[in-house]
């Protein structure tokens, strides 16, 4: 599907979504949407992942820096 195609489709969808009464429909299709939602951690690579957790451990740890030193840093 093309991108003119797609965006026909979207308004479509739309407008079947706005003539909807049903509730029950409503909560069916708002629960498919919701399924359907990437988790963004699943997308990121092991390493990514990785550094993430070290991150974390680190904080846990008390090894931070002050965000004013970092700001300080760079500018």
């Amino acid at each position: 599907m093309d991108s003119a195609e797609l965006h026909k489709s979207k308004i479509e969808l739309a407008k079947m979504i706005l003539s909807i009464e049903s509730e029950a429909i409503i909560e069916k299709i708002m629960n498919l949407l919701r399924s359907e939602e990437i988790d963004f951690w699943d997308e990121l690579t092991d390493e990514q992942k990785a550094d993430i957790e070290l991150g974390i451990q680190q904080a846990d740890q008390g090894l931070t820096i002050p965000l004013e030193d970092v700001l300080k840093k760079i500018s």
